[in-house]
């Protein structure tokens, strides 16, 4: 396994840690609830994991792949959470599942979890992403002025996307599928056309052996980037689309924990 950084209007990213309020250690115990918030007159869940010590501290919107919120999307988040950020992960299929519906990762859930992504519009993405962010900036625990959008797989996308809200300031999208050729739902997504609207840096980590995100893909996202303007590193390890899921043949142990290694040397270095 090997991982290399290709060109980009790029930096070297210091060892900084992010201490909040409470001057915490590398990582903290972590609470966990479920809210509900009302989007477009549907009901969506968002699975929440926190810091357990008294404090404030950066928010995460974090979007899962096809398959939902299920345990190996859930390790994701909680570990996240316990290197002190609040992540709120939203059911990015609450208007088309019932509450709480995790789709298995086999043949028939990625038929589904990809007819879902096709029935949902653009703009459903978008508002879920506001009013998830609302919901962030709302929390006494949340730092309101540091927020960021860490995704996989569809929800690389998501997390792009998200940051062309303004008060992002750090994006993390994990093998974005769609970007390079907007496919995102029903509707042909506008993503790379508004790349210039972006304020957040980003961060791009892909698996060279990724079909869904293929070289003329990627190189297509970072020309983007680079003409507007964006700060952004990327990382392409020697791996397949969804290395970092833990319960597949693609996952892959070595590089999903160096990947985590700079995914929190980066927010801790942009939301710090």
């Amino acid at each position: 396994m090997s991982v290399s950084v290709e060109g980009c209007q790029g930096y070297t990213l210091p060892i900084k840690l992010f201490t909040p309020v409470h001057q915490q250690d590398l990582s903290v115990q972590i609470v966990k609830q479920t809210v509900g918030l009302t989007v477009d007159d549907s009901l969506m869940r968002v699975y929440v994991a926190a810091p357990e010590p008294t404090g404030q501290y950066p928010g995460i919107l974090f979007y899962s792949d096809i398959y939902q919120l299920g345990r190996p999307i859930t390790h994701l988040i909680d570990r996240l959470a316990g290197y002190g950020f609040v992540v709120a992960a939203p059911e990015i299929w609450h208007r088309l599942e019932p509450i709480g519906a995790v789709i298995e990762p086999d043949d028939l859930g990625r038929l589904r979890g990809n007819d879902n992504a096709r029935r949902t519009a653009i703009a459903a993405y978008d508002a879920d992403a506001r009013a998830a962010l609302d919901w962030l900036k709302a929390q006494s625990q949340v730092l309101p002025d540091e927020l960021g959008a860490v995704g996989f797989c569809i929800g690389g996308h998501l997390a792009f996307r998200a940051a062309l809200q303004p008060e992002v300031e750090a994006v993390v999208c994990c093998y974005p599928t769609g970007i390079h050729n907007g496919k995102l739902g029903r509707d042909t997504a506008d993503t790379l056309g508004r790349v210039s609207e972006i304020q957040a840096e980003v961060l791009t980590i892909f698996g060279s052996a990724d079909p869904h995100v293929p070289p003329e893909g990627r190189q297509k996202i970072l020309q983007a980037l680079d003409q507007a303007g964006i700060v952004h590193k990327t990382l392409l390890y020697e791996a397949n689309h969804t290395f970092m899921r833990d319960d597949g043949y693609r996952y892959d142990p070595a590089a999903t924990d160096i990947a985590w290694s700079e995914i929190i040397i980066f927010l801790r270095k942009c939301l710090g």
